[in-house]
């Protein structure tokens, strides 16, 4: 059964506001470890990490062997740093 548009975005709006509410690395910590496995929780945690690297001037090469993640998904980090916004606004702000 396919889903329904109208349902999937009420749930992201409801994941983003409930992302967004979290107001210490504790609760963030709790409730990333009951929503994500170990898998994805350290698949996200490699993404942005690379995302920091790349910022910082690191080589593809030097990337991808500190994070051990694939070259695919260097690239779409690397394209999403170029193009997107949410890396930019998060990594990037200023204090």
């Amino acid at each position: 059964m396919k889903e329904d548009p109208k349902t999937k975005k009420k749930e992201l709006d409801e994941l983003y506001d409930a992302i967004v509410s979290i107001d210490n690395v504790e609760v963030c910590r709790y409730f990333l470890d009951d929503l994500l496995t170990v898998e994805e929780l350290n698949s996200l945690s490699s993404r942005l990490h690379a995302a920091k690297l790349l910022i910082a001037g690191e080589t593809y090469q030097d990337v991808t062997k500190e994070t051990k993640i694939s070259s695919a998904t260097l690239a779409r980090v690397n394209r999403c740093l170029k193009e997107g916004k949410g890396y930019n606004r998060v990594l990037r702000k200023k204090n």
